[in-house]
């Protein structure tokens, strides 16, 4: 099929292109933003494409590229969406038996695959704006390689990308050929306006606006982080255009109506500011821009595993989006970009945007692949392999669910719930709905959820109304819209009547999907029971306790702490399910959306995650063992009383008191002696096993020794009563008791006849502490252990202190003595000091006193 189209740069790559795909099952296109890739190649291979080998499909991020691609390559072929092009977008396809090219979104071909797995009827896919990295391109992606490898050979993938390295991805499709083209751009003026973030975002648009409209020609895009800032900006600037009839000002993001959507994106007479998140970065096409105002940041989703929740950031974009946005103003002609930071951050800027597969909740990948029969990531190719931590919390809460077995694999419920165009979350509570008889129900809160909210909110994303009235208020807003089919006198300042419209659609169509004769609506069933029983289901591990003494803090059932909004209206409640939470910042996260509930539901929808069990701990306060058998729904105490713990319950608690807590037991005098001796027989007797009884091992280790002493025990008033002299000699087998009183005693009789306790914790040797004058005429210093080890003698004044220290007894008498006699006699008169130590009747007396002696 030979088509005239207008010429575009990806046109000279296009006889290249087609040969290459002929000759191999996977190609890698990169060119750049403006070359005509999303229309020009689709049409194109059509050439080579007959119709009996089948459609090609083209995979979008996103719907209203999906739309725009489809509707601008029919336009081109003289026909309406729905002949030979087509689309397929969430809840709404247009295509025919003729349909060679379907333009689908990423969760489409997930699912399409999934019924599918040998995409009969699909000769080629082509993944369009894969730089963009959105974690179900990648699971495409790798599902098409598994069924490349194990079913279809001949399916051919081409991967189109405007910005990223291509090289990773083209070994990753087996070192497949790289074709690039050129884009079409005119020079682009950049104007770095320098860092002013003391300045509110919105004014550093206004200005920056102002400049443009004075100074260039054409259309305006805007870049912003969030549909918040654009809410902003767009009352910021209605002062200005309201001063300039010619001037029109339009929003463009994700949420809004697709006629909401198409204003922006098509011509208008007026010269239009189209104020835009990153969907206007590279797959749409927005007709008459010649300015860009780059805010340089974007908004995305960091998932944490430990929290299972997301928190919503706003960062710095890629130096590559940078350059795509600053690349829009040159599309039609030379343009201008403003850049609301400087060119110092520009080059702080890293070079590309990170995979969402590694910053994001892996519920809804993990459950598709365990629908496909993958239980480990590993078994499929990946140009990034999700992340492990990730990956095991979504399998803890696909667990929970009842989606997968505690081996990964998927659950009947499981497979059913893969089907839905909706989170694992909100499937799983749409069945539950339908359990329960009311599907209208739960589609209702599953469409309420999934989509914008319907309540509507102002300039700075503040709600319009005092006090959020959680999931409750919004089903009551849907069923008053519905009986009239407008704003009724309640929804009037509060509802998006376009948001109203889809959430009534989607849930239409979920109903649909659940394969249920009873399509019970919501307002049939009026019961807020039965909607906190609904939403348990989906958030069972978001089911939160308030904190004892707080209005607005509360315990998750993961054990997180969160902090309610100040909009919510749920402070009253005990329960609470957060519905809608974000990590939030320094360990506590906030709750957006929360819906009370009561104990009684929660027992009965959560009943089997509720764990009944003894809690047995030391308290360090009171220093003392508690006990109570406990009722806990994951970190959450639904119920506590108290116990009396047996001995076998109390003991390692105790064994772990004195292991971390020091000072908890001592040992009294005779336990240290006791250490002190088997000490010496380790250090002597090395052939032989002695137990080890140092402190380090001892406290390291009470459960070896101490345990049969615990008996009864139950604080700290009770160990310091324990014998540990018995428990240490208990550690001593009976022949070991014996050998240590032979060589290591306790006490020795020196030669006055006295009995003296050896200190054998002094240092290496056992020290023997005694009076000098009871030592007289012995020339052998004692020894222990066999005759291995000499005591060290500390020989003693009358007064008890230290006059020599010596293991040489003989040499101290000899040469030591007269010296110690000449220094102490005049002190201790009464002692005696005799001149001949060897001779002299050892004793521990004092002289006798002279018999003429005066009595006083």
């Amino acid at each position: 099929m030979s088509l005239h189209l207008s010429s575009y740069p990806i046109d000279d790559v296009l006889p290249e292109l087609k040969k290459t795909v002929l000759d191999n099952n996977a190609v890698v296109l990169h060119a750049p933003p403006g070359a005509g890739k999303t229309t020009r190649v689709p049409l194109a291979l059509l050439d080579i494409m007959p119709p009996e080998k089948g459609r090609i499909i083209i995979l979008e991020p996103r719907r209203l590229a999906a739309v725009s691609a489809a509707g601008w390559m029919a336009k081109i072929m003289g026909e309406q969406a729905g002949g030979i092009v087509g689309f397929s977008i969430r809840f709404e396809s247009r295509i025919s038996a003729s349909t060679r090219i379907e333009v689908v979104t990423e969760g489409i071909l997930t699912r399409r695959i999934q019924s599918d797995p040998s995409l009969e009827g699909v000769a080629m896919v082509i993944f369009d704006e894969f730089h963009e990295r959105s974690m179900q391109a990648d699971l495409a992606l790798a599902l098409c390689l598994d069924i490349r490898k194990n079913l279809r050979e001949d399916l051919k993938i081409i991967v189109m990308s405007a910005t990223m390295d291509c090289g990773p991805v083209s070994a990753l499709l087996g070192n497949a050929p790289v074709i690039t083209s050129v884009g079409r751009a005119f020079p682009v003026e950049e104007h770095y306006l320098e860092d002013r973030n003391e300045a509110p975002l919105r004014k550093r648009v206004v200005d920056a606006v102002s400049t443009a409209l004075n100074k260039t020609a054409g259309d305006i895009l805007v870049f912003l982080p969030g549909s918040g800032e654009i809410r902003a900006c767009t009352e910021a600037l209605a002062a200005i255009v309201g001063r300039m009839p010619d001037i029109s000002v339009h929003p463009l993001y994700g949420d809004l109506s697709f006629d909401e959507q198409e204003r922006a994106i098509l011509p208008s007479e007026k010269r239009k500011i189209v104020l835009a998140t990153n969907i206007a970065e590279t797959s749409l096409t927005i007709e008459g821009v010649r300015v860009v105002v780059d805010s340089g940041l974007t908004r995305r989703l960091l998932y944490e595993p430990s929290s299972g929740m997301n928190r919503l950031i706003t960062v710095s974009v890629s130096k590559a989006s940078a350059e795509q946005r600053k690349g829009r103003a040159g599309r039609l002609g030379p343009g201008d970009c403003y850049r609301l930071f400087s060119r110092y951050s520009f080059q702080s800027m890293t070079s590309f945007s990170a995979p969402e597969i590694l910053m994001s909740d892996l519920s809804s990948l993990v459950l598709e692949l365990a629908a496909w029969g993958i239980k480990d990531p590993s078994e499929l190719s990946w140009l990034d392999t999700p992340p492990a931590g990730a990956w095991n919390s979504a399998q803890e809460l696909l667990i929970e669910l009842g989606a997968i077995g505690q081996s990964g694999s998927v659950t009947a419920e499981g497979r059913e719930m893969a089907r839905m165009p909706v989170p694992p979350r909100l499937a799983r509570m749409m069945l539950r709905a339908r359990e329960l008889g009311c599907p209208g129900l739960g589609t209702d809160i599953a469409a309420l959820l999934s989509g914008r909210d319907i309540l509507y909110r102002g300039a700075a994303g503040n709600a319009l109304y005092q006090g959020d009235p959680g999931m409750e208020g919004r089903l009551d807003v849907l069923r008053a819209w519905r009986k009239d089919k407008k704003r009724s006198g309640r929804s009037e300042q509060w509802a998006e009547q376009w948001a109203l419209r889809t959430a009534d659609m989607t849930s239409k169509q979920l109903v649909r999907l659940l394969h249920t004769d009873r399509k019970i609506l919501s307002e049939d069933i009026a019961d807020h029971d039965m909607t906190s029983r609904l939403l348990l289901r989906a958030y069972p591990d978001r089911v939160a306790m308030r904190r004892e003494g707080s209005e607005d803090r509360f315990i998750l059932a993961l054990g997180r702490g969160v902090k309610l909004s100040r909009e919510s209206a749920n402070r009253d409640s005990r329960f609470i399910i957060a519905v809608n939470a974000d990590s939030g910042e320094k360990g506590e996260g906030l709750v957006h959306l929360a819906e009370p509930v009561t104990e009684d539901l929660v027992r009965q929808e959560c009943g089997g995650s509720i764990k009944t069990g003894k809690r047995i701990e030391w308290d360090r306060r009171e220093l003392k063992i508690i006990a109570a058998i406990e009722e806990r729904l994951g970190a959450l105490l639904l119920f506590s009383r108290p116990f009396n713990p047996t001995d076998d319950e109390a003991i390692p608690i105790l064994c772990e008191a004195i292991r971390s807590g020091p000072g908890m037991i001592s040992f009294s005098k005779q336990a240290r002696l006791l250490q002190g001796r088997v000490s010496l027989m380790r250090r002597t007797f090395p052939e032989e096993t002695w137990p080890d009884l140092s402190d380090e091992r001892l406290l390291s280790a009470p459960e070896d020794w101490l345990a049969p002493y615990l008996g009864g025990i139950r604080n700290k008033h009770d160990l310091a009563g324990l014998d540990t002299f018995a428990a240490l000699k208990a550690q001593l087998a009976w022949e070991q008791a014996r050998l240590l009183d032979e060589r290591a005693p306790v006490s020795i009789v020196v030669p006055s006849g006295s009995r003296v306790t050896l200190d054998y914790n002094a240092g290496e040797v056992p020290v023997l502490a005694v009076k000098l004058q009871e030592m007289f005429g012995l020339a052998d210093t004692p020894v222990v252990a066999d005759g291995r080890v000499k005591v060290l003698i500390h020989l003693l004044s009358p007064a008890r202190r230290p006059v020599q220290v010596t293991s040489d007894l003989k040499g101290f008498w000899d040469n030591g003595y007269q010296l110690v006699k000449k220094e102490l006699k005049g002190r201790y008169p009464k002692h005696p000091w005799p001149d001949n130590p060897w001779d002299a009747a050892p004793t521990r007396k004092v002289k006798a006193s002279s018999p003429n002696r005066s009595k006083p």
